[in-house]
């Protein structure tokens, strides 16, 4: 501030002094990473117009197929959907149980994914105000939507380092969904993240009815081709005639930071929470079981139970067939006096209302002939971050006489 100061004894007239004083108001920090990053920003809004208008040329084009370029995360901050795109660590645990198979490590990871519980059904338009979370969101509070379980997966397969996309399309039995494609030595490999099956590109048992669009870290493709059915589909996104892209060539070597973290880290789950559980679904259902049957008896039999109980974790990890090598002979043994019916239900747990529904579904409990008996047994299997998979076995046995 500058200041005047005029003598005491001169008139205002006279000539006055000037003086600098220096109020402090506060201070700022501008970190030199900031300033680079302007450019950055203003990069990313001219991605992200290009990126709509890509979008509305593409619907023009298919108004059919489904595309998706931009999405908001949860602090409403619009992306890229390539910036979700990032290796990341699976748990420990899913890699130490099949050191020497990778095959069946990659089944398992994709299971584990499948096991994480889906936010319930939106309406598939939304004009583009989709919301993702990351991986690690995720992970954490258990829950996703369909894009976000194939980012999940696609980031897992990254982190083995198998060649991943996540793709956007429709399945006769699920709607709108997102796979992950792998690229493998002679094929293409198409994943289901909410089941955690694999399919074969030319396999007539997959459900996905079409392919409309592609993404990795590096850009997004739409599929230009008249026939989008998996079985007709050229993956070879490299051919312009087959495939739009959004990027070209010479941005894509740009590399964006990815919005996903350097890792995940994982919390083992409390076993004996786990155990208290079981307890309680079983004590559920047993008394549901009795409650559906109000006008006959509900007798258990233990010793079926007790097989059942041991062939329910082999169940897990697709190790053993039905019968157990242990329970065998016990097996065929009530084979030879009871007609068994029933089988395993196996499902993510939400909560225990939604199993008691799977379970009344089966319709085992209705079972009208004179002296039936019946076993229920009950196992959960614990993947970190609470993250259970939970398997129910209902039986009715009629004694052959």
């Amino acid at each position: 501030m500058i200041t005047e100061k005029h003598e005491d004894h001169c008139l205002k007239s006279c000539s006055a002094h000037s003086y600098i004083r220096k109020n402090w108001l506060g201070s700022i920090v501008f970190p030199f990473s900031a300033l680079l990053q302007q450019s950055e920003f203003l990069d990313q809004t001219e991605v992200l117009q290009r990126a709509q208008i890509f979008k509305k040329n593409c619907k023009a084009m298919f108004p059919n197929r489904r595309i998706i370029t931009t999405v908001f995360n949860d602090e409403g901050i619009q992306f890229l959907v390539t910036r979700y795109i990032k290796a990341l660590n699976p748990p420990q645990q899913l890699l130490d149980i099949f050191l020497h198979n990778s095959n069946a490590t990659f089944d398992l990871v994709a299971r584990f994914v499948s096991l994480i519980p889906f936010v319930p059904n939106t309406p598939d338009e939304n004009d583009g105000s989709d919301i993702w979370m990351t991986s690690e969101r995720c992970i954490s509070l258990a829950i996703g939507n369909k894009e976000e379980h194939a980012i999940l997966l696609c980031n897992f397969f990254l982190y083995f380092g198998k060649k991943a996309l996540v793709l956007l399309g429709t399945s006769m039995l699920e709607g709108h969904v997102a796979y992950v494609v792998t690229q493998e030595t002679n094929e293409y490999l198409l994943w289901n993240p909410s089941t955690g099956q694999c399919y074969k590109q030319f396999d007539p048992f997959c459900p996905l009815k079409s392919i409309d669009c592609l993404f990795d870290d590096r850009n997004v493709w739409f599929n230009i081709q008249q026939n989008n059915t998996p079985m007709a589909v050229f993956f070879d996104y490299s051919k312009e005639s087959f495939w739009k892209e959004l990027l070209p060539k010479n941005v894509q070597g740009t590399k964006v930071q990815s919005i996903q973290p350097e890792e995940i880290m994982y919390f083992e789950t409390d076993k004996s929470m786990v155990e208290d559980l079981r307890n309680r679904i079983e004590r559920t259902l047993k008394s549901k079981v009795m409650e559906w049957r109000p006008k006959h008896p509900t007798r258990w039999n233990r010793q079926c139970t007790f097989i059942l109980r041991q062939i329910l974790p082999k169940l897990e990890f697709g190790i053993g067939s039905f019968v157990s090598c242990e329970g065998d002979n016990e097996f065929e043994r009530i084979l030879q006096f009871y007609w068994v019916t029933g089988f395993p239900i196996q499902m993510p747990y939400t909560d225990v209302q939604s199993i008691i529904d799977a379970v009344y579904q089966t319709g085992i409990h209705s079972a009208e002939f004179p002296q039936t008996e019946f076993a229920l047994a009950v196992y959960i299997h614990p993947y970190p971050n609470n993250i259970l998979s939970v398997w129910v076995y209902l039986a009715s046995l009629v004694p052959h006489q």
